[in-house]
C-alpha cells in the first residue's frame, strides 16, 4: 500500500509540473523525427554591422590600449536576455596584414581587420550567431578568412556565410535554431541565386525548430534608405533584390530575416508570420566607417516568436552612435521614427502596428 502511495505522488507531481512547465513538441521530417521540450516565446536579437576598429592603415584606428572590452557597455544587457544574438562581422579577426587586398587609390581603400582577441569581446557582449558574409570578408584574403575561422572556432561562437561554411545549426534549451547568411560577392553565399537559397534554407527548415537568415546587401548611404523591390545596382555591381529574397526565403522555410549593408537602416515587414528587418545599418563601429547623420543611427530589433518561429511582437531600442565612442540607447529614439515612416511608405499594405515606444504588433 505505501509503494501504491508512493506510486500516485510521484504520477501526480510530475504530469502537473512538467504539463504546466514545458510544452513538448513533435515534428517529422523526411528522414527525422525531432523531440524537443522548449519554452513557449523565444527573443531573437538582431543588429547590423559590427567592426570594433581595425590594424588598417594603422594600430591608431583601434580602441584605447587596444581595449574592445567596453564596447557593448551600454546595451549588452539586452543581448545576454535573449535565446539568441546575432550581428554581422564587418571584416575579419586577424593579428597580421598579411594577404591584405591591394588598392588602385589607397585613400579610398577600407579595409578592416581586428586583433584575434576581440572576438572575447563578441562573447563577452552575449552574441551567439554571426554572420562573415559581406563584401568586407576578403579584405585580408584566404589567410584573413582563415584567421577569422579560427577565431569564432575558439570562442565557441556559431557563423555561416561562405561558400565553404554556408550553414551553422545551434542548439540552446533544447530548441534548435538553424543559421546561414548571403551576400553578393564571390567566394560567399549568393544572394542572387535563390534556387541554392532555397535549399539550403529547405534543408534547415527540415533539422531544426527554428532558421535564422541573414544577408548583407542593396545599395549604400543616406540616398539608399528606401526598399525598392528591384535589383540594386552599386559600385558597378549587382546588390541584388533584398525583397524578393527575403520573400523567397520565408517562402522556403524561413522563420526571421535580418538585414544589413546598406550602412543606413531601412523599414521592416511581417510577411507569412515572418519577421523581415531589412537593414539594421552602422551598430558598432569603431572607426574608418561613417557615422555621420542617418548612419550613425541604429535600431537593436528584439523579436519574440512562438518556438516554431511564428512571430508574436518585436521591440525596437534606437540607439546611436557618438565617433570613437560606444554605442548609446538613444533617447530621442531617432532611428524608431526612421523605420516607422520607412515602413509606412515602402510596405503601406502592411498592417503592421509600430507604437512610439517602439513595440511592432499585428492588428
Amino acid at each position: 500500500m505505501k509503494k501504491f502511495t508512493l506510486f500516485l505522488i510521484l504520477f501526480f507531481y510530475t504530469f502537473f509540473n512538467g504539463s504546466a512547465q514545458d510544452t513538448i513538441q513533435k515534428t517529422t521530417t523526411n528522414d527525422t523525427v525531432r523531440t524537443s521540450i522548449s519554452k513557449d516565446t523565444l527573443v531573437i536579437v538582431g543588429v547590423g554591422d559590427v567592426m570594433l576598429g581595425t590594424i588598417i592603415p594603422n594600430r591608431e584606428s583601434l580602441p584605447p590600449n587596444e581595449d574592445c572590452s567596453n564596447e557593448f557597455v551600454h546595451v549588452k544587457d539586452i543581448f545576454q536576455s535573449a535565446d539568441v544574438a546575432f550581428c554581422n562581422l564587418e571584416g575579419v579577426f586577424t593579428d597580421t596584414p598579411e594577404g591584405r587586398k591591394k588598392c588602385k587609390n589607397p585613400d579610398n581603400c577600407w579595409t578592416f581587420g581586428m586583433p584575434t582577441k576581440f572576438v572575447n569581446c563578441l562573447v563577452d557582449a552575449g552574441f551567439d550567431l554571426i554572420s562573415t558574409a559581406n563584401n568586407h570578408t576578403k579584405d585580408f584574403g584566404p589567410t584573413g578568412k582563415a584567421s577569422t575561422a579560427k577565431a569564432l572556432d575558439s570562442a565557441g561562437l556559431h557563423y555561416a556565410g561562405w561558400i565553404t561554411m554556408p550553414y551553422t545549426i545551434y542548439e540552446k534549451d533544447s530548441i534548435k535554431y538553424g543559421f546561414c547568411a548571403f551576400s553578393p560577392e564571390s567566394g560567399n553565399c549568393d544572394i542572387r541565386k535563390y534556387d541554392e537559397a532555397r535549399k539550403i534554407v529547405h534543408y534547415l527548415d527540415s533539422v531544426c525548430d527554428v532558421v535564422i537568415v541573414s544577408f548583407h546587401s542593396g545599395a549604400e548611404g543616406a540616398d539608399h534608405q528606401h526598399v525598392t523591390k528591384n535589383d540594386e545596382m552599386f559600385m558597378g555591381y549587382n546588390r541584388g533584390n533584398v525583397f524578393a529574397f527575403s520573400h523567397t526565403v520565408i517562402d522556403a522555410g524561413a522563420d526571421v530575416v535580418f538585414g544589413h549593408g546598406p550602412h543606413v537602416t531601412r523599414g521592416i515587414e511581417v510577411y507569412k508570420d515572418r519577421f523581415i528587418a531589412y537593414s539594421m545599418g552602422n551598430f558598432c563601429t569603431y572607426s574608418r566607417i561613417s557615422i555621420a547623420g542617418v548612419c550613425g543611427l541604429a535600431p537593436i530589433v528584439q523579436v519574440f516568436t512562438d518556438n516554431t518561429g511564428k512571430f508574436l511582437k518585436a521591440k525596437i531600442h534606437s540607439t546611436n552612435q557618438v565617433k570613437y565612442q560606444p554605442p548609446l540607447i538613444d533617447p530621442q529614439k531617432r532611428v524608431l521614427k526612421i523605420i516607422q515612416n520607412l515602413t509606412k511608405q515602402d510596405f503601406p499594405e502592411m498592417k503592421i502596428n509600430i507604437s512610439d515606444d517602439g513595440w511592432v504588433t499585428l492588428p
